[in-house]
């Protein structure tokens, strides 16, 4: 898991035109929030709270990314149909999702399986990791994170 002060590995994700980002190569600051699968209601709740406050992280000097396993075009899908701001990552293959510690095992009902917990880390302008939180709740965490980010 990455922890505060650590840097971000160095892997290539895809956006949701299917153009490559190395996520060591982001402008910093920045935000960036691991979310199950698009188009579901907490994920869906969650983008929407990111795009709100979108114009105020850029006011902070950071932007936003959201990482999901989904494909390029079901998160351009997604973006459109809910007229998001946030810049969605496509982590198909695991890589990013694996190394930030975002990839655990998960229990419904009795049943054990492997998916993406609700995670988000704020990187400096350092390029290191200054927040992390993890199994976030939705309702108010990108206030939380707007704060601060607005505090780096």
């Amino acid at each position: 898991m990455t922890a505060v002060g650590e840097t971000l590995p160095m892997v290539t994700v895809k956006d949701s035109s299917g153009a490559d980002v190395a996520v060591g190569d982001i402008q910093t600051p920045f935000v960036l929030y691991f979310y199950p699968k698009a188009d579901t209601p907490g994920c869906t709740n969650e983008a929407k709270d990111f795009t709100a406050l979108a114009a105020d992280f850029g006011k902070a000097g950071a932007t936003v990314y959201g990482v999901s396993k989904d494909k390029p075009a079901k998160l351009a899908k997604f973006a459109a149909k809910y007229d998001l701001s946030v810049t969605l990552l496509s982590d198909e293959e695991s890589d990013l999702t694996e190394q930030m510690g975002a990839w655990v095992e998960k229990s419904m009902y009795g049943k054990k399986y492997m998916g993406i917990e609700r995670s988000t880390y704020l990187v400096g302008k350092d390029g290191k990791v200054a927040r992390v939180w993890n199994n976030v709740k939705v309702k108010g965490h990108a206030e939380d994170v707007l704060e601060a980010a607005k505090a780096l």
